[in-house]
């Protein structure tokens, strides 16, 4: 199981990641990177640049999954998502701290094997320039 530190919960933290993240995408999933530092964080009033009721972030890199029904039904996504779960958990030495990733797997993904799955984890990664061969950070300011 992934622990609390290294997840993601709100839709706000998903469409962030998306949206104005990198993409790349594999035969069986599309990772999203979104890497930020502590200046673009949102207070719990929801306000920006509010430093005295900022939240911190504690824990390292944190992953989002998206599943669809496109990939089979609930027994088969439940598999792939707990698959990738224990995949994220493998890469996260790989991975900056301050890093937000969103997984989202194809229909291939019910049939790959996690060997397969975790190789293009770990390119995905890598050509978007946070695994541990990457030097590059994503930017987290792009255009949007």
């Amino acid at each position: 199981m992934l622990p609390e530190p290294y997840r993601l919960h709100h839709r706000a933290d998903f469409s962030r990641t998306v949206r104005r993240g990198q993409r790349v995408g594999r035969r069986d999933l599309v990772v999203h990177v979104l890497t930020h530092g502590y200046d673009g964080v949102v207070d719990v009033n929801g306000r920006h640049g509010d430093p005295a009721g900022a939240l911190v972030r504690v824990g390292g890199p944190r992953f989002g999954l998206i599943v669809s029904k496109a990939v089979g039904n609930a027994v088969i996504r439940h598999r792939v998502a707990r698959r990738l779960r224990h995949m994220c958990l493998q890469i996260v030495p790989e991975l900056p701290a301050d890093a937000d990733i969103v997984i989202r797997a194809l229909p291939g993904a019910a049939a790959a094997s996690s060997e397969e799955l975790l190789r293009q984890l770990r390119g995905a990664v890598r050509k978007l320039g946070v695994g541990s061969t990457g030097a590059a950070a994503v930017g987290s300011a792009g255009p949007a």
